[in-house]
C-alpha cells in the first residue's frame, strides 16, 4: 500500500505533465512509463556491476557499454536540464547517433517484455525544464519494492479514470479483485485475458497468488510457470501493450505472455484449448464485419456483436475444466436475437454456468451507466448445469452517481462469501437478494438470464380511505381555504 507522501509525488508529477503541455492522460502515462523503464534498465546494471565487483569477474552482457554510460539514468540525471534534453531529442554523434530514447526502443531482449513493444513509441516531453522535474521526482520513487512499486504504477493508471478520459480502459479495480477472489486461481492455471487494456486483471490474479499462497514460490517449477506461462494477455493497441507490459513488471511478473492482435480476428485462430482460466471485460459496443472475424467463432454464434464474439472466444480458448468470470452488458442476458439465444444456450446447456452476478448501472461511471452483470463458468463440453446462482448487487461501496464517492454499503463481501458456500444457498427464497433457479426453468424461458426473469418482488399491501372519505376530506380542506382567504383579505383592507 502506498502513502499519503508516496500518493503526493505521483499527485505533482502528473501535475507538471499537465503544465508542461500534455495534456492527454494516456500521454502522460506513456511517458511515464518510458522513463521509469530507463531508469530501471540502469539499475539493472548497477546491480549487475555490484555482483561483478563481488565476485571480481566482467559483465559478461552489460545492457549499456563504456561508451554508452552517458545514456545512463545515474549520469544524465545529474546534467543540467539542456543537457540532458539534448540526450533524449538530440542524436550523439559520439555514441553512434542514438540519443537515450532510441537506446531504450532497441534493447532488444535484455529490456525484458516490455522492450518487445516499444515500436512506435514517441517521446512526447517538450521542453527541458519539464522532463529534468519528471527525471528528479521520478528518482525519488521508491521503486526498489516490489509492493510499493506495483501499487505507485496502478495509482498512476488509476488517474486515468479520475481524468475522464480512455476510462473504458479501467475496469473498477474492486470489481477485478471480486472476480479473483471467486475464481482463486490455482497454482497449475494458465490465466489469460482476451482483451487485457493495462492488465489489471493479470496483475490482480498475481497480487492474489502473492498474498494468499507465498509458499508457493518455494517450488523451483512453480516460480518458473508464475514468470512465464501463468499470465496471458491479448491486446490490440501497442499504447495498452506498453503500460500492460510495465504494469505485470512492475507487480514482479516479469515475462507475461502479451500478444499484440484483435482476439477475434483470424490471427487468433491457432489458440485452441490454452488457458485454465479467464478474467476479462471485453469490449462490448461496436461490431465487425463477418469477415474480420475468425471463422470458428461464428460456429458456436453467428452474429456481429463483440460481446458475444468475445464469449465464442473464451469458449474456443479454454481448456476443457477451465473457468471463467467475464462482465458482460445485460443485453447478453436477455436478447432476443438467434445469436443471443444461442451463446446463452451454449453456456447453460452445454458447459456449466455456475453464477450470475447483476450489477448497478453505476459501476462504470462516470464514463459509462451501462447495466452489466458477471457470468461465472466453466467449460465442460457436456452439460453440467443443474443450478444458477443469482445475485442481485445493489452496491459495491461506492455511490452509483458521477463522484463514485466511498459509502457503507457494500455487497462484495456478501457475495464472495455466498459463492464460496453455493450449497447453503439452495433453500432462498426468490424475494431474497440472491437463490438458485434450475436448469429447467431457465430453458422453459427460453435460456433467459437476467435476474428480473425470476426474482420475485414482494409489493407491501396499502389500504386506502373509501372514495366518499377521501371526498369529504377534499370538502374540508376547501372549506379551511375559502376560510383563511376571507380572513386575508379582511387583515389586507384594514
Amino acid at each position: 500500500m502506498i502513502t499519503g507522501e508516496t500518493k503526493s509525488k505521483i499527485d505533482r508529477i502528473w501535475n507538471d505533465f499537465w503544465t508542461g503541455g500534455i495534456s492527454n492522460p494516456l500521454t502522460v502515462v506513456e511517458q511515464f512509463t518510458y522513463l521509469i523503464f530507463i531508469k530501471q534498465l540502469d539499475d539493472k546494471q548497477i546491480l549487475m556491476e555490484k555482483q561483478a565487483n563481488l565476485l571480481g569477474v566482467p559483465i559478461e552482457k552489460p545492457i549499456y557499454t563504456e561508451e554508452q554510460s552517458p545514456l545512463r539514468w545515474s549520469n544524465f540525471k545529474n546534467k543540467d536540464p539542456e543537457t540532458m534534453f539534448d540526450l533524449f531529442t538530440k542524436q550523439q554523434r559520439e555514441l553512434n547517433d542514438i540519443t537515450a530514447f532510441d537506446f531504450m526502443k532497441t534493447i532488444g531482449a535484455e529490456g525484458g517484455e516490455f522492450a518487445r513493444f516499444m515500436k512506435g513509441a514517441i517521446f512526447m516531453i517538450q521542453s527541458p525544464k519539464l522532463l529534468d522535474k519528471v527525471v528528479q521526482q521520478i528518482d525519488e520513487l521508491p521503486l526498489d519494492n516490489r509492493d510499493t512499486k506495483g501499487d505507485l504504477y496502478e495509482y498512476m493508471l488509476s488517474k486515468i479514470a479520475e481524468a475522464g478520459t480512455n476510462g473504458q480502459f479501467r475496469t473498477p479495480r474492486h470489481i477485478i479483485n471480486m472476480m479473483v477472489e471467486m475464481t482463486q486461481p490455482k497454482k497449475d492455471d494458465i490465466i489469460c485475458d482476451p482483451a487485457c487494456g493495462t492488465a489489471g486483471f493479470l496483475v490482480s490474479a498475481g497480487e492474489y497468488i502473492y498474498h494468499n499462497h507465498n509458499d508457493w514460490f518455494q517450488d523451483k517449477t512453480f516460480r518458473e510457470h508464475f514468470s512465464n506461462k501463468m499470465f496471458n494477455g491479448i491486446e490490440f493497441d501497442p499504447s495498452m501493450l506498453r503500460i500492460a507490459a510495465m504494469n505485470l513488471q512492475l507487480h514482479g511478473i516479469e515475462t507475461p505472455v502479451l500478444i499484440g492482435k484483435d482476439a477475434l480476428s483470424e490471427a487468433n485462430a491457432g489458440i485452441e484449448n490454452e488457458y485454465t482460466l479467464i478474467l476479462a471485460n471485453p469490449p462490448f459496443k461496436g461490431s465487425l464485419d463477418y469477415d474480420e472475424v475468425e471463422s470458428s467463432l461464428l460456429q458456436t454464434t453467428k452474429t456481429k456483436k463483440t460481446e458475444l464474439l468475445f464469449l465464442s472466444l473464451m469458449l474456443r480458448t479454454l481448456k476443457v475444466g477451465g473457468r471463467a468470470a467475464v462482465i458482460v452488458p445485460d443485453g447478453v442476458l436477455f436478447g432476443s436475437s438467434r445469436a443471443h439465444k444461442s451463446i446463452r444456450e451454449e453456456l447453460v446447456n452445454n458447459q456449466k454456468l455456475e453464477a450470475v452476478i447483476s450489477m448497478p448501472s453505476g459501476v462504470f461511471k462516470p464514463y459509462a451507466g451501462v447495466s452489466t452483470a458477471i457470468l461465472f463458468f466453466t467449460k465442460t463440453n457436456s452439460g453440467g448445469t443443474d443450478k444458477v446462482w443469482f445475485y442481485d448487487m445493489q452496491a459495491d461501496g461506492y455511490s452509483l452517481d458521477d463522484k463514485r464517492s466511498k459509502i457503507k454499503e457494500n455487497d462484495i463481501p456478501d457475495i464472495i462469501e455466498r459463492f464460496k458456500n453455493l450449497e447453503d444457498e439452495a433453500d432462498r427464497e426468490r424475494t431474497d437478494q440472491s437463490f438458485m433457479v434450475p436448469l429447467e426453468e431457465i430453458k422453459e424461458n427460453d435460456w433467459d438470464l437476467s435476474i428480473n426473469r425470476y426474482k420475485e418482488i414482494v409489493y407491501e399491501e396499502i389500504e386506502y380511505d373509501a372514495p366518499e372519505v377521501i371526498i369529504e376530506e377534499i370538502k374540508q380542506l376547501d372549506k379551511e381555504r375559502t376560510e383563511m382567504i376571507s380572513l386575508l383579505e379582511k387583515q389586507l383592507l384594514k
